[in-house]
């Protein structure tokens, strides 16, 4: 909708990470300065650490969209709960080659001679792990098994793994990670933007979207989306994208402060709605669930993290209780059924 109002060709804060819309701040400058540094080393591991949405994937599409595809061959992969067999399995597919196979040790050479022959043709394999702190250790063991893939004295394959800052702290403390962690040759932690890059964060998506100053974001207003944001980019993009939608709908030309925080206040008044709604719900037991970094809940309702689980479990609650009618209604369907048809046979 707003994109028509201010002549913009596209979303410019868009929460999917997009390679396009890469900004080089400073800690995201020190990570591609630590990866660069990686990728001619040649071997073990470079870890890349950062809280939820302070652009670690972006990062990692930015450095593919980079390299040189004569000179190497990368894949990327996203971590899930994966046993170390599937892992492997994952890798190899992530490849582009077969996964299936009937053991693990098919697998591995199948992965082997692939990187052998890339090997022989100049070109060096290097693989991501996203999202690395869903991995076990026996996971992250068969990642360190991987890197003795030797040709000579070159590694066939370095690997990089980003993920939470959970992540970091398990590396450099569980013991049995002690050969994992002896392989790794960098780390880098993401902090989020500082509040004088954040103008230029703002004009630099902009700008890639055909921007010609429309709107224009006064410096008080700057102030503001900083201070409801932290800096962090997933937070920024959702605040700067409801920001938008409002001075489309108010035609607003001019974002200033005021309009800042007539926004938050509003994302903050679809919460409280939410919950007043859900309040009349009996409560019930629940297993804790992390939303604290949702996107899709109002920055000032994450802030509040009490509020923001007692919405989450009386939402669960109302799920629940539709399930069961429905359930009932099964039950009572499938009776009426029965004794439908056994009437008919006593008829008979």
């Amino acid at each position: 909708m707003y994109e028509s109002f201010y002549n913009l060709q596209g979303r410019p804060f868009q929460l999917t990470p997009d390679p396009r819309f890469y900004f080089s701040s400073r800690t995201h400058k020190k990570a591609m300065a630590y990866l660069t540094y990686g990728m001619n080393q040649g071997e073990g591991f470079i870890i890349v650490t950062g809280d939820v949405g302070t652009g670690k994937t972006t990062l990692v599409r930015h450095l593919f969209e980079t390299l040189d595809r004569n000179e190497y061959i990368a894949a990327m992969i996203v971590s899930t709960q994966l046993s170390a067999e599937d892992l492997l399995r994952s890798v190899v597919a992530a490849f582009g080659l077969d996964a299936q196979a009937e053991d693990k040790g098919q697998l591995l050479a199948r992965l082997e001679k692939f990187l052998r022959e890339q090997f022989r043709m100049g070109r060096r394999a290097l693989l991501v792990v996203d999202e690395a702190q869903n991995l076990s250790n026996a996971a992250l063991e068969e990642m360190r098994m991987l890197s003795n893939f030797q040709e000579g004295d070159k590694a066939l394959i370095q690997s990089f793994l980003v993920g939470q800052p959970e992540f970091r702290e398990r590396i450099f403390s569980a013991p049995e990670l002690e050969q994992l962690r002896q392989r790794v040759i960098a780390t880098h932690h993401l902090e989020p933007m500082e509040e004088e890059e954040l103008a230029g964060y703002i004009e630099h998506r902009l700008s890639l979207v055909g921007w010609d100053n429309d709107p224009c974001f006064t410096a008080d207003a700057v102030e503001e989306i900083y201070r409801n944001s932290a800096g962090v980019p997933r937070r920024l993009n959702t605040l700067c994208s409801r920001v938008l939608l409002y001075g489309s709908l108010e035609e607003l030309h001019t974002i200033d402060g005021d309009t800042i925080k007539a926004v938050v206040a509003d994302m903050a008044s679809d919460t409280r709605q939410v919950t007043a709604t859900s309040s009349a719900l009996p409560p019930r037991p629940s297993a804790p669930v992390n939303r604290q970094n949702d996107s899709t809940v109002p920055l000032e309702a994450r802030q509040d993290s009490k509020e923001v689980k007692q919405m989450e479990n009386r939402l669960d609650q109302l799920e629940s209780m539709m399930k069961n009618q429905d359930e009932t209604l099964k039950r009572l369907t499938e009776l009426m059924a029965t004794m439908a048809g056994g009437g008919s046979k006593d008829d008979k």
